[in-house]
């Protein structure tokens, strides 16, 4: 098996990808595949060997996936908007052959240090870089096409990167198992299944699994159509919707709220979506209300996570009250435990506890942060904090993490501290997540100056703009003369908040 032979069994007519204007029907994209597929073997490339790919939701990135898996490539797909130190940590932690960049990402790949990361070959670019080993990606299109690679479904196929709370990157290995599985869960689960005729919106990143294996690869998978968008904007992004008749829409909860808030649009916009499921973090219930009474769409929330690949629970379909993330999908189960690891009575919260073929084997060369997050018998301890209805029907209630979720996108605390801690004038510091009224939570600093230093809040903002993505980075500053610590040490984050 091979995941990417999820296109092979689709109509040479029926269109597959919308793309900056250009459609490409399945005939077209196996063809374009598989030349790619040819020429990734022909450079060498072995099955297992990781290809990073630093591009936007373009035709470049979903060939170049698909490229990647059936050449038995492990794809590593990276926020093209990164920073070059950020870049370069995760390409030493995977020991990429090789780097796709589009133009999104050229400026970062410039800046790379190719000394220390002596694994990386080639650069296969869009953008005109200017190095040595750079192989422009429309000559390999040109390639004799060669069959798929065999895999198992074991095998990996993606890595997805995570951080952990000691704040050190870290990649989730998922197998073309875990991918296949979760589609497959998904295609059976009532009101959830993609058909043919439908046509997704494509805005959700594909670096993020959200956008990656429930937007694209399950579009892929069902034989349909999904739009591309490179950068979100509201109004064009309704427009597309529009222009396209757009059924599915997966999105953040900053989705929904900007379109529930956008003045202008027509209580029609959205006539032609059958399926408006958000994920990532939680929907705010007044941010669902607001985009149901102006639209007449429902917006059903799911919940999901990188390491299962991702979706868990869906209420799409189902009867499900405001607020809540619904049921587990077909062969998932879920658990809710107390500190014991015993499962708790209804109505009681407990750590969701999941195992199914979706869930992840576990992180990229890291036994210790693998272990730390798997109980015996399989389960995977997730870190969010539920309770469930006498119906059955799941809430997320708090996070035993200290993650901050900024426009659906997962930041640790650990990471940005150690970044400000690098700051030359910086003596301490802590990070909480604060609400936000669009990214549903923001990133705040408290730092502590070393004595006869000094700082402004530009000047660390920028510190960390260099060094982390934008999404990472704080949006206040505060400086103080200490910081909250309690007896045994440990950071009191909550009194921060």
């Amino acid at each position: 098996m091979n995941l990417a032979s999820i296109i092979d069994s689709h109509p040479d007519g029926a269109c597959a990808l919308v793309s900056r204007g250009r459609h490409t029907t399945y005939a077209e994209l196996r063809e374009q595949v598989a030349s790619l597929r040819g020429a990734l073997i022909s450079m060498g490339l072995q099955p297992g060997d990781r290809l990073a790919l630093a591009c936007g939701n373009n035709w470049y990135f979903a060939v170049s996936w698909l490229a990647a898996l059936g050449a038995g490539l492990v794809a590593v797909p990276m926020n093209p908007a990164a920073p070059a130190p950020e870049m370069q940590r995760q390409l030493a932690l995977v020991g990429a052959r090789a780097l796709l960049v589009t133009p999104a990402a050229a400026r970062a790949a410039g800046g790379l240090d190719r000394s220390a990361l002596p694994e990386l070959e080639f650069f296969i670019e869009t953008a005109g870089l200017d190095v040595a080993s750079a192989v422009c990606l429309d000559d390999l299109m040109t390639h004799p096409p060669v069959p798929v690679v065999e895999r198992d479904t074991d095998d990996l196929a993606v890595l997805i990167f995570t951080s952990g709370t000691s704040g050190e990157a870290r990649a989730a290995m998922l197998t073309h198992g875990n991918l296949l599985a979760n589609l497959e869960q998904i295609q059976q689960s009532e009101g959830r299944r993609q058909d043919p005729d439908d046509v997704s919106l494509g805005v959700l990143p594909m670096f993020h699994i959200f956008g990656l294996n429930v937007v694209l690869g399950l579009s892929l998978f069902a034989g349909s159509r999904v739009v591309l968008v490179e950068r979100f904007d509201p109004s064009s992004a309704a427009e597309a919707i529009e222009r396209h008749g757009v059924t599915v829409v997966a999105g953040a909860p900053p989705m929904w709220a900007a379109w529930a808030s956008l003045p202008g649009l027509r209580p029609d916009a959205f006539a032609t979506v059958r399926i408006a499921s958000s994920g990532a973090a939680k929907l705010p219930v007044e941010t669902a209300q607001l985009f149901e009474d102006r639209f007449a769409v429902r917006i059903t929330e799911g919940y999901g996570l990188t390491e299962t690949a991702p979706v868990v629970t869906t209420a799409t379909g189902a009867t499900a009250p405001w607020g809540s993330i619904g049921a587990p999908l077909p062969d998932m189960e879920v658990r809710l435990v107390d500190i014991d690891g015993h499962d708790v009575l209804v109505g009681d919260a407990g750590e969701l506890w999941v195992r199914g073929p979706n869930v992840f084997p576990g992180y990229w060369q890291d036994p210790v942060a693998t272990a730390e997050v798997f109980a015996a018998d399989g389960w995977f301890r997730t870190g969010d904090v539920g309770v469930v209805d006498d119906d059955g029907y799941l809430y997320l209630v708090d996070r035993v993490k200290d993650i901050i979720i900024v426009s659906g996108f997962n930041v640790y605390p650990a990471e940005v501290e150690g970044v400000l801690a690098d700051h030359p004038a910086v003596a301490s510091c802590a990070v909480v997540g604060v609400a936000h009224p669009y990214s549903g939570e923001a990133v705040k600093a408290f730092v502590v100056l070393e004595p006869g230093r000094s700082a402004d809040e530009d000047e660390v903002v920028a510190w960390c703009a260099d060094r982390l993505a934008r999404y990472k980075c704080p949006d206040k500053v505060m400086f103080v003369d200490e910081l909250p610590v309690a007896p045994s040490g440990k950071m009191m984050r909550r009194a921060l908040r």
